[in-house]
């Protein structure tokens, strides 16, 4: 059977009447704060307790916006007689959003979770060369990732949220310098 002439424009036209006649919903952002889906991908938070610095973020980024610096640092022996080890020490890690594609291949090759999903989103510059982020600022948004739902009610602390706890209280422990012309 054949289709009736022009009823394709009438049922466009129908769907932009209904569509008219609907009141319009406004969110007023930047007063009130959207509801976001729980796995929404803002920004990269950086988890540096866990990051051994072994650069497969940086390798497998299609993009090469992740940037790391690193060396290695040699830790004593444990027991008696025992030989000195080499570790690497993370110096830098920043990561260029100007250049990243959100594509989220850096956290899912990360063998240790060192990278998580924040739902972080509001991090925009008047210049582009400042979204570039240091990892400062990527340890402050791994505060805002969403913790996974528990796998057992009467489960332990997990040791990575220990760790970065213990961490933030050394950081706020420290006393700050006070600054040129402070009275």
């Amino acid at each position: 059977m054949a289709p009736i002439p022009g009823s394709g424009l009438a049922k466009g036209l129908a769907v932009t009447l209904r569509t008219m006649t609907r009141r319009s919903v406004t969110e007023q952002y930047p007063d009130v704060q959207p509801e976001l889906p729980p796995r929404t991908r803002g920004v990269i938070g950086l988890f540096e307790e866990n990051c051994t610095v072994c650069m497969l973020c940086a390798r497998e980024c299609p993009d090469w916006c992740i940037y790391i610096d690193s060396r290695k640092e040699t830790v004593p022996a444990a027991a008696p007689g025992g030989r000195e080890r080499s570790r690497n020490v993370l110096d830098r890690f920043a990561i260029d959003f100007s250049l990243c594609m959100y594509c989220g291949i850096c956290i899912e090759v990360c063998p240790f979770d060192a990278l998580f999903w924040s739902p972080e989103f509001e991090y925009a510059e008047t210049d582009i060369r400042e979204l570039t982020h240091e990892r400062d600022k990527l340890r402050e948004w791994m505060w805002t990732v969403p913790s996974p739902p528990a796998l057992d009610p009467g489960a332990e602390e997990p040791k990575e949220l220990a760790a970065a706890r213990k961490t933030a209280e050394k950081l706020a422990a420290v006393p700050t310098e006070p600054q040129e012309g402070d009275a």
